[in-house]
């Protein structure tokens, strides 16, 4: 078969010229359709991030209950060897079961947000100035390690319900002002499960 020449009027007219316009028309629109494309995906990475959707009382939330709950963990532990009633050991080993997989939740949140865990030996810096309600003071702490028996029960079962109910004075402001729904859904478990460990060692305390 000839190959056929092109007279260089058409080139001159600008048809082919033309042909490779659209070509490049082509070649814009789908790069076009990619881009769009990709938007929808991008937009979503900020709002699906845990960095994106957390405010102030969120930080404050974990950065406060975290050694709440390291100290209500702190109380559990010396039950096993010290409480003299069986349901007793029983709540404490339901507190301990309870908050430590919590610690390590909130502990994680912190970590995608860039934000200090608090260290284990001590409370984060800002805690005296916006208070950890129910917190024991260091002396309590050691009075209580030195009981045993029904004494250590009855002084076991009035601080943790002192502790629980700060927790859930806690867990309701995080409700009033957080955002990250993860929190404020941990939020809502600690007050609905602390409220009803309060309503036990009440009963208990008689």
């Amino acid at each position: 078969m000839k190959r056929l020449a092109v007279p260089a009027a058409l080139i001159s007219t600008g048809l082919l010229a033309g042909a490779c316009g659209s070509t490049d028309t082509a070649t814009r629109e789908v790069s076009s359709m990619s881009s769009t494309s990709a938007t929808p995906a991008e937009s979503r990475t900020p709002a699906t991030s845990p960095a994106a959707d957390h405010n102030e009382r969120d930080i404050w939330f974990a950065r406060m209950m975290i050694p709440h709950h390291r100290q209500a963990l702190e109380m559990a532990r010396l039950a096993e060897g010290r409480a003299a009633g069986g349901k007793v050991k029983e709540l404490a080993r339901q507190i301990e079961a309870a908050q430590d997989p919590e610690i390590r939740t909130m502990t994680g949140w912190l970590e995608s947000w860039g934000v200090e865990v608090p260290g284990e030996d001590g409370m984060p810096m800002d805690h005296m100035d916006h208070g950890m309600p129910g917190m024991m003071s260091r002396e309590d702490m050691n009075k209580l390690k030195g009981l045993e028996g029904a004494t250590f029960d009855r002084a076991f079962l009035t601080m943790m319900i002192q502790h629980h109910e700060g927790a859930v004075t806690m867990a309701e402001e995080e409700q009033g002002a957080g955002v990250y729904e993860p929190a404020r859904r941990l939020a809502g478990s600690i007050i609905t499960s602390q409220s009803a460990e309060i309503s036990t060692m009440r009963k208990l305390l008689k």
